[in-house]
């Protein structure tokens, strides 16, 4: 609510538009639209994603106050629209996308730069009506100047040592300090938009299960969710629960091993070995319970694609068993390993204005005092029939990250749990019925909250569909995390975030 006026009433001044569920969406009008971006000014309403289409620019909003959620959307004739990057700087990044791949121009953006593009593609704005010619030659990417007496700049990137995606860092340093990060990112685009136009339901369910390999079953989840809610398939109840078991394997999995990978960062070897072997036996675990490690295509519309045994149930019961041993085994060696608080403690402080003014959600979000979970609001299942508690502190530094990331680990062992022992019987799987619609998903991830924004044809197939990772709103942290600490501290701080590179760049 701002002022005397909730979100849902300020929006149904547009036009409603139909068939789209399960939330309402909005047409406004250019006095609607800069209305909207006068009113962002104010922080209760948050920016959950934007998305664009050849003459329509789309963004899903929350109302903090209340919980209600809607999509705004506005016509633009000219292909050009008022920005919303200058009330809400975590889109920035997103309009600059916008332009780069659509061809809309967010009127009033100060930073005009490419972002996803840097000039190698067949052609540029390639899902525009008019695409245009390629670029003759790579573009040569103006990062911003930072002035002053013996700065110098560090290049790092876009290739690095070991296994990790691609992406250039800038620093402009005083000696060790670092005065200024910059990022560039963008060289893991895919295509995913023009992918999923006129695809079917199982190859997009497939695309959008590799928007980001470790959170494929999140991106799965939110992808069917949304294709649920546009059909109004009713999934079994059996299946929420499985879908259930499979993201909070994926959680656990994906926290003790960044956990083991900070400390690392941090020369404390030992804990990488510890947390690489837990992570070991959840994803052999979801092999052979599922049959993928990571459970990739293992949700899908309708339901989901194998079911849980008797057997399987059981054994992994005894595998929680002793996996929560070795689990605070390790966190009492986090606990009391001087050498390792002496480097998180204090170390990539983000401030609890920024994550809220930026929307963040996930681990991010939550050591820095922003607590949402989208579990929990707006929910679905089975967390709707489970009580959770989600850790919030306020340090913002890399210690708060870890151990949020400890708190929602041991959390989702304990759902784990109580999903074995209360999940029903019954059918895992549904057909999902060929109908026009559009639709909306959300689901949490280890990082936080992924969005699916879908429309389908009469026939089912994807007409448009768009999938928000929520490091869109975590990279520009980072950048502010390192400021003031020194260059050697920045892949703690990094590995701390962990952002996606490949649900970022699309």
């Amino acid at each position: 609510m701002i002022g005397d006026v909730t979100l849902l009433e300020f929006l149904s001044l547009g036009s409603p538009v139909e068939a789209h569920r399960p939330w309402p969406r909005f047409t406004l009008d250019l006095k609607g639209w800069r209305l909207l971006v006068d009113r962002l000014r104010v922080a209760e309403w948050a920016v959950m994603a934007e998305w664009a289409e050849r003459e329509h620019i789309h963004v899903a909003l929350r109302d903090e106050t209340n919980g209600d959620i809607a999509v705004a959307s506005h016509h633009t004739a000219d292909r050009r629209f008022l920005a919303l990057g200058n009330v809400r700087p975590g889109v920035i990044r997103i309009e600059r996308a916008i332009h780069d791949v659509w061809g809309l121009a967010p009127v009033g953006l100060e930073d005009k730069r490419h972002w996803l593009d840097h000039g190698r593609w067949p052609s540029r704005m390639p899902l525009s009506a008019q695409p245009m010619a390629p670029a003759s030659e790579p573009d040569s990417y103006p990062f911003l100047k930072a002035v002053g007496d013996g700065l110098h700049q560090i290049p790092v990137g876009p290739v690095h040592a070991g296994v990790i995606e691609p992406g250039h860092f800038r620093f402009h340093c005083q000696g060790e300090a670092v005065v200024r990060l910059e990022q560039r990112l963008g060289y893991q685009h895919k295509g995913i938009e023009g992918l999923m136009a006129g695809a079917t339901l199982a190859k997009a369910a497939r695309i959008a299960a590799r928007v980001s390999g470790d959170s494929t079953v999140a991106y799965s989840l939110a992808f069917a969710r949304a294709v649920e809610a546009a059909t109004g398939c009713e999934v079994p109840p059996r299946a929420h629960w499985i879908r259930g078991v499979m993201a909070e394997m994926e959680r656990v999995a994906n926290h003790v091993f960044d956990i083991g990978a900070v400390c690392n960062d941090a020369a404390f070897a030992i804990m990488l070995s510890h947390m690489g072997v837990l992570r070991e036996k959840i994803v052999r675990a979801n092999d052979a319970l599922f049959g993928h490690r990571l459970n990739m295509d293992r949700i899908v519309p309708g339901g989901v694609a194998r079911d849980l045994s008797d057997e399987g149930a059981e054994a992994l019961k005894h595998l929680l068993h002793g996996f929560v041993r070795l689990f605070e085994e390790a966190y009492q060696l986090y606990e009391n390993s001087p050498s390792l608080s002496d480097r998180t403690v204090s170390t990539g402080v983000v401030q609890t204005s920024l994550v809220h003014r930026f929307g963040a959600g996930g681990f991010v979000g939550r050591a820095s005092g922003r607590g949402h979970d989208a579990r929990q609001s707006p929910g679905y299942p089975p967390y709707d029939k489970l009580d959770m508690t989600v850790p919030v502190l306020t340090e913002g530094d890399v210690n708060a990250r870890v151990q949020v990331r400890f708190a929602e680990a041991r959390e989702s062992l304990h759902l784990i749990n109580r999903m074995l022992h209360e999940m029903p019987e019954g059918a895992t799987s549904v057909p999902v019925p060929d109908v026009a619609g559009e639709g909306l998903g959300l689901a949490e991830s280890f990082r936080g909250e992924v969005v699916v924004w879908l429309r389908l044809g009469e026939d089912g197939v994807v007409e448009r569909c768009h999938a928000h990772d929520p490091s869109w709103f975590q990279w520009p942290l980072l950048e502010a995390a390192i400021e003031g600490n020194i260059v050697a501290d920045f892949p703690l701080c990094n590995k701390s975030f962990n952002c996606s590179y490949s649900g970022h760049d699309l």
